[in-house]
């Protein structure tokens, strides 16, 4: 069996967050956080953390085409986060915390404003403010922010605000869960 390798690029708060429930998606072969969509290069989760950077925290998804399509990834991603909060996933507040879909094509941007525009706008109430942006480079982040939530599952914000994601996600989406 072959793979068709794509990749997707989605911020929606803290990356532990969404790096969590991706890791979890049948299809989705490795999910790497890090920070785009700013004007330092090379910029460190402390640099980032100042808000004066202008980058987002995001994950980078490589997946299986085949296995899995943009559209159902889109899917868990706008219904395991609030795109409707502008610059804020909870308690998490600032510009690296935005809703984004970084995009790495003309045909992909199509895809998503209309995704945005149709399905996504149905499933809120409040005007999605999801942010659509060009990804010009991809930073990964520290190692030890890599797969955060599997390595501290213990950890308060782990139990707080992570699982309830995830649990979300398994009720929801229980057809792509690994």
């Amino acid at each position: 069996m072959s793979q068709t390798n794509s990749e997707a690029y989605f911020a929606g708060g803290c990356f532990w967050c969404t790096e969590s429930v991706f890791q979890r998606v049948k299809g989705v072969s490795e999910v790497v956080s890090g920070y785009a969509g700013g004007n330092i290069k090379e910029p460190t989760y402390r640099e980032i953390c100042s808000g004066l950077t202008g980058h987002a925290e995001l994950i980078k998804i490589t997946y299986d085409a085949e296995q899995i399509s943009y559209l159902n990834l889109m899917r868990i991603f706008f219904a395991t986060h609030d795109p409707t909060t502008l610059n804020r996933q909870g308690n998490d507040k600032g510009t690296q915390y935005r809703s984004a879909i970084f995009y790495t094509d003309p045909e992909t941007k199509t895809v998503v404003d209309d995704f945005i525009a149709g399905e996504a706008a149905e499933m809120w109430t409040d005007p999605i403010v999801t942010t659509v942006e060009a990804l010009e480079i991809f930073y990964p982040a520290e190692a030890y922010h890599q797969n955060y939530y599997n390595n501290h599952q213990s950890k308060g914000y782990c139990r707080v605000v992570i699982e309830p994601k995830l649990q979300k996600f398994r009720s929801t989406f229980n057809e792509f869960m690994v």
